[in-house]
């Protein structure tokens, strides 16, 4: 059974940054996950901030420069089907489709799928993890083929949103509203490792919320969003590869490399973009940037496995750019 909170529904944003300033509180958008840990006593709430009456930032948008505004309301499954997104962002609109089940992304908001917790089994079991107070990661010594390779310690967990490292490649921008009023975060510098913070996963300070995020220009250039998972819907990513290029005639000329689902945070591998850039993308250039992506990994005892996904999945995402 869920336990007892006080209940507020208020009209707009402004409004429900003031009903999260009260302690205890969370808010409350598509509750995918948020009711979910309340009824397994991963964490409490004095109050639930409902977001259902607010109209605001359920848009998506196309902005006067040529980029794209999404409401931190939408649902997943919007952002997945939108014409806008799949034309002009198709990686985005990968991501978004491979969201968990057609239920959950009909329901769940793309700020939800942001700022979601880790599924860690520890964090969300009955353990004494270290995240939640606890002396100690169990998954040092435990249980860990799912946990970070990249990143890690104290606290192994991996990341587990789709949209993040597909916006991160993108160098989305997000819109926070707060106590103290407004303002602008890249996405790449809103997600924290926990050596930084370690009860949290993001730079969300008291009583703030994500309102929008806003995705530069990107004509020109070609995305893709790959996930590798143990099962074909509903799971989670053991591995997924977000790629953004631009070339200049056979020549990479900019490139994005984000990992999702091998760190406590959407994992760009500025190695691997490094052997793009300036080189023509062939199999030779797609073989050395899977090679960098993979470089600086620290496996645990059981998930030495996800060393060679990165590098598969990395390759396979390259080529595919190469053969269209």
């Amino acid at each position: 059974m869920l336990p007892a909170f006080a209940y507020a529904r208020p009209r707009d944003l402004a409004e429900a940054v003031r009903e999260l300033a009260s302690p205890g509180a969370h808010l409350h958008a598509g509750g995918t996950d948020l009711l979910g840990c309340l009824r397994d006593g991963v964490f409490a709430a004095e109050k639930v901030v409902s977001l259902r009456r607010v109209a605001e930032g359920r848009e998506i948008a196309a902005t006067p420069e040529g980029g794209l505004r999404l409401g931190a309301l939408v649902p997943i499954a919007e952002i997945a089907a939108s014409p806008l997104v799949r034309e002009r962002f198709r990686g985005l609109a990968q991501a978004a489709g491979d969201v968990a089940s057609p239920q959950l992304r009909n329901q769940g908001t793309l700020g939800g799928n942001l700022c979601q917790r880790p599924r860690c089994w520890y964090y969300r079991g009955e353990f004494a993890c270290l995240k939640k107070g606890g002396d100690l990661c169990s998954a040092l010594d435990g249980e860990n083929r799912y946990h970070a390779i990249f990143g890690g310690g104290p606290c192994f967990i991996v990341h587990p949103s789709d949209t993040a490292p597909m916006l991160v490649a993108f160098d989305a921008t997000l819109r926070l509203l707060g106590p103290g009023g407004e303002r602008q975060l890249p996405l790449g510098e809103f997600f924290q490792l926990p050596t930084a913070n370690l009860a949290g996963e993001n730079a969300l300070a008291a009583g703030e919320l994500v309102a929008e995020v806003e995705v530069p220009d990107r004509s020109g250039w070609k995305s893709s969003y790959r996930k590798v998972r143990e099962r074909g819907a509903w799971d989670f990513a053991l591995t997924s590869v977000a790629l953004a290029l631009r070339r200049e005639g056979a020549t990479v000329a900019e490139a994005r490399v984000v990992l999702g689902g091998v760190a406590p945070i959407p994992w760009r591998s500025e190695a691997a973009e490094a052997r793009l850039v300036g080189r023509a993308l062939d199999s030779g250039t797609a073989r050395d940037a899977a090679a960098a992506a993979a470089e600086g990994a620290e496996p645990l005892s059981q998930n030495g496995y996800k060393v060679a996904l990165v590098r598969g999945a990395v390759e396979e995402s390259l080529l595919a750019f190469a053969a269209g």
